[in-house]
């Protein structure tokens, strides 16, 4: 399901890998109710192919304190790890390319594992050894993405831009650059890559100019460029014949609140909005796009999600749209119990809004959160501060039957949980939906359960009768006070 990693983990910025037979996540580590990015030391997941619902935890695969820049310091006042890349060298070693949030070098660490343990082994560096970011000229370093083509060439992206004229600067910018076989020193000087805002009047890229996060594959032949856009909560894509120039915009890959999606605006989005960042991963016979939402009011706790990816003739990708599916290609079954943390949408009466690194107050939004302190091992996530108008939406639920579905709830407040369908009937060949159907092209009102809660964890309950099939379920909160919304159940 989505998030697919553990409700208490916060992995954002992830990069898929397959090495060995396995699929990988690296990313950055956020805390739960983080201060800044990035707290935590960088950890890895991986899966069996034959069973992608569950992610096993590799454990602390580098320290921030490993890199030297770090010595001597704590708590805050330490560096932290930003988004990672990892990659197979030609040698059969693992290397793994990081920032130090704002500090302008590129460290390398090395394994002889993919999970790890990493260690320190340097920065990338001019031939003279000077580490590359040092010298007057060199752009800033951001976001690393490293790539091996099939001759061996060793290519290393980089960089961040602005999302407006306003911020402009001369040494923000995308930039790639070949590395020699140490996996540290340059072969190529950087060069600029990807246009950026301003560059892009009358460009197919206008819109969607490049922000951070670069990730680089190669399928079929071609060279596809993912990286987070302008919009800071939409990854966008485009491909060239080369590693290292003329790559052509190719559409948006996939976005938060599903904006961009069947023509959604950002003013309709389905789910709160933030950064996001992340790439595309083959995996036992299909590709899915690896991307983070936000939590917890802030940018500084967000999760992994993942969604099924679809190429056409053409090699070109459809954007999906976010579902709580995670890597299910089935609805899942409307039996058993869930956490409302699943939520792949949410809004509140006034809408939503756009995380920021302030925590934003509680007033009229509801948010998703978790008891309990950082990397807590029980998966209490739910959503809080549901008031009159609130609406959790969970995409796809299967019926096959009439049923009952209890609701777990705490807090103080008196109303109804009103539950929407929406079904999803047609489809083309790979599963892509083709039209939205209900009676009157808008969901349908299912059931309606009473809510009377004073701040002690109550279930109510209420029956759903002639649905079939698979829908979009949402749960809207009517009434007074506020709930905070914890478990949905199906059955007796």
């Amino acid at each position: 399901m989505n998030p697919y990693l553990p409700l208490y983990e916060y992995i954002p910025d992830g990069e898929p890998h397959v090495f060995d037979g396995k699929a990988y996540i690296f990313g950055s580590h956020d805390r739960f109710d983080g201060e800044v990015f990035c707290q935590n030391d960088y950890i890895a997941y991986c899966a069996d192919f034959d069973d992608l619902d569950h992610w096993h935890y590799c454990g602390v695969i580098y320290s921030k304190y490993q890199d030297p820049r770090n010595e001597g310091l704590e708590g805050l006042d330490a560096h932290y790890m930003w988004a990672p890349d990892v990659v197979k060298g030609n040698d059969g070693r693992y290397y793994l390319y990081y920032c130090l949030d704002v500090l302008p070098e590129i460290a390398v660490a090395v394994s002889d594992n993919p999970a790890g343990k990493y260690e320190f082994l340097g920065y990338v560096k001019h031939p003279d050894g000077t580490p590359l970011g040092l010298k007057e000229g060199d752009l800033i370093q951001f976001d690393p993405g490293v790539f091996i083509d099939d001759d061996k060439t060793i290519y290393l992206y980089s960089g961040n831009a602005p999302r407006t004229l306003a911020d402009m600067s001369d040494d923000h910018r995308s930039q790639v650059m070949q590395l020699e076989n140490d996996m540290l020193t340059l072969k190529t000087m950087p060069k600029l890559l990807m246009p950026i805002v301003g560059e892009c009047d009358n460009n197919a890229f206008k819109g969607h100019e490049f922000f951070e996060a670069s990730s680089i594959r190669k399928i079929n032949s071609k060279y596809y460029f993912i990286y987070s856009d302008i919009n800071s909560n939409s990854l966008s894509y485009a491909v060239s014949d080369y590693p290292d120039r003329d790559y052509e915009f190719k559409g948006q890959l996939i976005a938060l609140g599903d904006t961009g999606y069947k023509n959604r605006k950002r003013d309709e989005a389905r789910n709160f909005l933030g950064n996001t960042h992340g790439s595309i991963e083959y995996i036992n016979g299909e590709w899915y796009v690896f991307y983070h939402r936000q939590t917890n009011r802030n940018l500084y706790s967000r999760q992994s999600c993942v969604e099924r990816i679809y190429f056409d003739e053409n090699g070109n990708i459809s954007q999906p749209e976010m579902t709580s599916l995670g890597f299910r290609k089935d609805s899942l079954a409307a039996k058993g119990n869930y956490s409302s943390a699943y939520a792949c949408n949410l809004w509140g009466v006034d809408g939503i809004y756009e995380y920021v690194r302030e925590k934003h107050p509680e007033d009229n939004y509801p948010y998703i959160t978790q008891v309990g302190e950082d990397r807590e091992m029980n998966e209490l996530s739910y959503i809080a501060n549901m008031q009159n108008g609130s609406c959790a939406g969970y995409k796809y639920f299967s019926f096959d039957e009439d049923t009952d579905v209890q609701i777990k709830v705490n807090g103080c407040g008196k109303g109804k949980m009103r539950i929407f369908a929406e079904r999803e009937d047609l489809y083309d060949e790979n599963n892509h939906m083709l039209n939205d159907l209900t009676d009157t092209h808008h969901p349908l009102l299912i059931t309606e359960i009473d809510i009377d809660v004073k701040n002690e964890m109550s279930v109510f309950s209420g029956r759903i009768k002639g649905l079939r099939g698979r829908v979009a379920l949402y749960f809207e909160y009517v009434g007074s006070g506020r709930i905070d919304f914890y478990e949905i159940g199906f059955g007796e």
